[in-house]
């Protein structure tokens, strides 16, 4: 079992990467580049193209995709004020396309079908050794890890700890509002929303990723029923 992999995706005008730096991080890249006008090809070394990080969570929607259980998914990353549109979704039974902001990338069957071993593989290795509690110094292993870049590319360095913003087409109907954390039980958050209510929520009705500080903005996705149960304006 190797600690990296690093797989392209290669058509006439785009180029998709994917790519793992080690099996004990619980995200993936995934990478494009276009073809210029002259020819040539972005450089990710030279901060060209487009990169996003993919969680756990994440590559399983993905795969749900790959393996048609789901003909489509969607997400969005907000990170600072740069916000990300990803989807992927089924064009018959021959086709998927991956759109990462304005990088389309278009799959054929050999391609899906190695997308879809190579996820499968790093999922399952990364559930092994990335969910595997460590401390150094002090510190528990996953709560902040600052300048994490992939060997060998030259992209942009962020924290961890991105904001993210998951639009998940699952057929729920949800509800996207805006609030802080006002407290938390084990199955339950007390969000106040902007509108100035307070309501708890069950977690089991929160469908996107949410930070536990609380006092802290943020956007949550939760299932519509529930917010026309409780009559709240948002």
């Amino acid at each position: 079992m190797v600690d990296k992999h690093n797989q392209s995706f290669f058509g006439q005008s785009t180029g998709m990467f994917i790519q793992s730096s080690s099996k004990s991080e619980s995200f993936i890249f995934i990478q494009f580049i276009k073809k210029k006008g002259d020819g040539s090809w972005e450089k990710l070394s030279k901060r060209e193209g487009k990169t996003v990080k993919c969680s756990l969570e994440e590559i399983v929607m993905i795969l749900k995709v790959l393996e048609k259980q789901n003909k489509a998914w969607k997400t969005v990353h907000s990170f600072k004020d740069d916000n990300t549109p990803i989807s992927i979704k089924w064009e018959g039974d021959q086709k998927i396309w991956i759109n990462v902001g304005e990088y389309p990338k278009m799959l054929a069957i050999p391609q899906i079908e190695i997308m879809r071993l190579l996820l499968t593989h790093i999922l399952q290795e990364k559930i092994e050794f990335a969910t595997i509690p460590e401390k150094k110094s002090g510190i528990s292993k996953g709560i902040k890890v600052e300048n994490i870049t992939p060997s060998n590319q030259g992209i942009i360095k962020e924290k961890v700890e991105v904001k993210v913003v998951e639009e998940i087409s699952t057929g729920e109907d949800l509800t996207k509002v805006q609030g802080v954390i006002a407290g938390e039980t084990e199955k339950a958050v007390l969000l106040k929303l902007n509108s100035g209510v307070e309501n708890w929520f069950p977690k089991s009705t929160i469908k996107s990723h949410y930070s536990p500080e609380k006092e802290t903005s943020q956007t949550f996705l939760i299932d519509s029923w529930i917010i026309e149960k409780n009559k709240i304006e948002v």
